[in-house]
């Protein structure tokens, strides 16, 4: 996705789908994020400020909302749902964070934006071990986790599912670009319903059993593991995928072989998404894994700044797993 496009109709496609805002739609997006931004205690994870920007969230631009509930239906191939021209202002912004566990704690309108656009797809959560808990998070390079596989890395990020050892990963994961990395590196993303087809029936048998587990992520202060899992899940022919090829091994020699040739149909269709500011896609957490390429940070404030949420379909679900009912799982 480029900020070049000229398109101002979504555009719902085998591959995703695809919106552009108007300047009149990203002027009434602006409005109600900058209200909301002073609305309630001002804090994103307050849960007064949640409740307001959920109602504000159903004054978004009609032609957005149906996009976010046509992609709700059917993410399409890729999983995808990208959205250019959000009003996010590239000169305004503070210098890009550096320190560890950063995240957005404040209702600037970048994050009421993160917040209303997510909260018409599904309610957004967060993890306790996790950034603090924090509902929209940064992702930034940070000195100290320059070679780790996690948010706050530099060196080439493997393919994964989100958070895929926990058993209430997100169904979808939203990235809002404030700021590209110089050397454009982007996000890697590539489906199941892509590389599914490059799979032989015998590995597609195997990856269906519970013959796999996965750590969590260098992210997440307290480690903890899966239970053995299956990596293919759901219908036969449109699978959900479990896996994060940093973290996950499978429990036998039959099983990484599969899983081997399943990383490598999945790098034979991946497709990249070089997003620059004002632009925001969301995953299908179920469908698709994401990475990114490896490139130099300078730490001098002018560093690749997205901001992440994640989103989930059904809070009844995860009840037992929610703190006090609130917004946060343990």
């Amino acid at each position: 996705m480029t900020a070049g496009s000229t398109t101002t109709s979504s555009e719902t496609g085998q591959d995703g789908i695809r919106i552009q805002l108007t300047p009149k739609e990203a002027a009434q997006t602006a409005a109600l994020a900058e209200r909301l931004s002073s609305t309630a205690s001002g804090a994103v994870d307050h849960p007064d400020w949640i409740a307001a920007a959920r109602t504000t969230s159903c004054a978004l631009p009609v032609r957005l909302l149906e996009a976010i509930r046509s992609y709700r239906n059917d993410p399409g191939t890729d999983g995808l749902l990208a959205i250019g021209r959000l009003p996010v202002t590239h000169g305004a912004l503070p210098p890009t964070p550096t320190v560890a566990q950063s995240a957005e704690t404040a209702a600037t309108v970048p994050a009421a934006i993160s917040m209303l656009v997510g909260l018409q797809l599904g309610e957004i959560v967060a993890y306790r071990d996790e950034k603090r808990g924090a509902l929209v998070q940064n992702v930034v390079p940070v000195p100290a986790l320059e070679t780790s596989q996690s948010n706050g890395g530099s060196v080439a990020l493997q393919f994964h599912t989100e958070n895929a050892f926990h058993p209430h990963r997100p169904d979808h994961i939203g990235l809002l670009c404030l700021r590209p990395a110089r050397e454009g590196v982007g996000t890697y993303i590539a489906s199941i319903r892509r590389a599914l087809p490059l799979l032989a029936d015998k590995d597609v048998a195997v990856l269906r059993e519970s013959r796999f587990t996965t750590c969590a992520p260098p992210s997440f202060s307290a480690a903890d593991h899966s239970c053995p899992h299956p990596v293919l899940s759901g219908h036969l022919d449109d699978p959900d995928i479990r896996v994060d090829f940093h973290a996950t091994s499978a429990l036998d020699d039959e099983g990484a072989a599969a899983l081997d040739r399943l990383g490598a149909a999945l790098d034979s269709v991946r497709c990249e998404l070089a997003l620059q500011p004002g632009e925001m896609v969301f995953l299908d957490n179920r469908l698709v894994v994401h990475g990114r390429g490896a490139f130099t940070p300078r730490y001098d404030g002018s560093d690749r700044w997205l901001h992440r949420v994640f989103v989930h379909l059904d809070n009844r679900r995860n009840r037992e797993w929610r703190i006090d009912a609130g917004s946060v799982l343990i």
